[in-house]
């Protein structure tokens, strides 16, 4: 998998590796910064249900849970 870097993620594409509820594609809508201007956490669109939910960027390396791009 290529290095992901998180100042770039908003409006990326991704795949649930195991969808739950039919929730398989999702988009990066927010990008949740500290004081910094680092990124701490993004916040995942599901493209069917529009359901929301945050989580940390670094969860996305993980390609047992997430696949870069809509498959």
């Amino acid at each position: 998998m290529q290095p992901i870097n998180p100042q770039k993620l908003l409006l990326s594409k991704w795949t649930a590796a195991n969808p739950r509820n039919r929730e398989k594609h999702f988009i990066v809508t927010e990008l949740l910064r500290d004081e910094d201007g680092q990124v701490m956490q993004v916040e995942l669109q599901a493209v069917l249900t529009k359901r929301s939910e945050l989580m940390a960027w670094q969860s996305l390396q993980n390609k047992q849970d997430w696949l870069m791009g809509w498959k």
